[in-house]
């Protein structure tokens, strides 16, 4: 067993898959390309920004056919996935030189990692946006339209239970999700990249201020999480005292027996007779 620090933290995210060797390996077994890199950037950023939102990007690499991007998520965002899509967007967008010719020069690919969502598909742990065009009658794909296949993919790694899911993906999203109890059994993965990885994110080999971002993030998800938590219990008070308001009314009318109301209302027989 190894200890390692949780991939669900920024930090320790960028600290593994920015090495070009580990991000290449992980575009392969995901995505069946290659890509020849030097570099993996790191909060990439477009100056000036597209559109009237600055994108900031977690890891960010491109050569001369594929632009990939790699974002890592552990927060319950409600806006995730439109979020995402404004990403991939932008990045699509920001190829284009010039109004002349609006064809894409390179493929936009982005992977988000989610480790703190359950997937809403019943199949997979990994979910595909992939602006295909479809006849609007019979649903069937047109090729041949575009050129460049752009996909953004959303990848639930809590979800990697053996399904349909290719096992080289599957290795990976374990690997993802074991980290987040600071200790993996490293003699249960195949895949020397993985091997690497861990040993990039060994407890051991974090610095004091890695740790420190570590710790602010922590900080932040406490925060956000209390205050969501805040949030849906005063919802969960309001409704009950508009249950509670409800049946007050239907007493006050008389129309029906408290075991109506109790019925209608969902409170307890004892809670209406105590109003």
């Amino acid at each position: 067993m190894k200890n390692v620090a949780p991939l669900r933290y920024d930090v320790i995210f960028k600290k593994a898959f920015s090495d070009p060797e580990i991000f290449t390996a992980l575009v392969k077994d995901f995505l069946d390309i290659e890509i020849e890199i030097d570099h993996v950037e790191d909060d990439k950023v477009f100056i000036p920004s597209v559109g009237k939102v600055a994108t900031r990007f977690d890891l960010f690499a491109e050569d001369k056919k594929n632009r990939v991007i790699v974002e890592v998520q552990h927060a319950h965002y409600s806006d995730t996935y439109e979020r995402f899509l404004y990403y991939q967007c932008s990045a699509m967008v920001e190829t284009i030189a010039s109004s002349k010719d609006y064809k894409f020069p390179i493929t936009v690919i982005t992977l988000v990692f989610l480790t703190g969502k359950k997937t809403p598909s019943p199949d997979s742990g990994i979910l595909v946006h992939d602006f295909k065009v479809r006849d609007f009658v019979t649903g069937k794909e047109i090729k041949n339209i575009y050129k460049r296949k752009h996909q953004l993919l959303f990848i639930f790694t809590n979800d990697s239970a053996p399904t349909e899911t290719p096992e080289k993906c599957l290795e990976w999203m374990h690997a993802i999700d074991d980290s987040l109890d600071e200790e993996v059994d490293e003699k249960a993965y195949s895949n020397p990249n993985i091997q690497r990885l861990f040993q990039l994110i060994e407890l051991d080999h974090v610095s004091p201020e890695e740790y420190a971002k570590m710790k602010d993030e922590y900080n932040k998800a406490e925060s956000e999480n209390n205050a969501f938590k805040k949030g849906e219990l005063k919802a969960r008070k309001e409704g009950e005292n508009k249950i509670r308001e409800t049946a007050q009314n239907l007493k006050n009318l008389g129309a029906l027996s408290d075991e109506q109301i109790a019925t209608v209302t969902g409170l307890s027989l004892d809670d209406v007779r105590a109003l």
